[in-house]
């Protein structure tokens, strides 16, 4: 199975969060398909100390860095715009995310799951 994984499982991933641990754990034990994007890596360097990021840093290296594609970004802008006229919140870190998970065929494994199955996409929560 494919898995986009979100800043969030990142984040607590390098704050030694032991769910995103035990999570982190079982997707690679299990073989699964594992991937970043620029917004994703973007979000999770831009904060923490040098702990945090080493363990941030390494698990990145680990994943499959995936770009977004010009489609993708188009879904994401939609979705935005979608959300907008229903009036909800229109994250374009979120939407960018949605947009490439929904075009790579990936579940978004992340614990903020409200901001992604609006957007129409598979989620895993912790």
């Amino acid at each position: 199975m494919r898995y986009l994984l979100d800043s969030t499982l990142l984040i607590d991933h390098g704050n030694a969060d032991p769910g995103a641990g035990a999570l982190l754990e079982r997707l690679f034990h299990e073989g699964h398909e594992l991937y970043t994007c620029g917004v994703v890596t973007c979000e999770t360097l831009s904060r923490g100390d040098d702990p945090e990021l080493r363990h941030i840093r390494v698990l990145l290296d680990a994943l499959e860095y995936v770009a977004t594609s010009p489609s993708a970004a188009a879904w994401a802008g939609e979705s935005r715009r979608r959300r907008h006229a229903e009036g909800g919140k229109r994250g374009l870190a979120d939407a960018l995310i949605a947009g490439l998970a929904h075009e790579i065929g990936a579940t978004v494994v992340t614990r903020n799951r409200p901001d992604f199955e609006r957007q129409g996409v598979r989620v895993l929560s912790y």
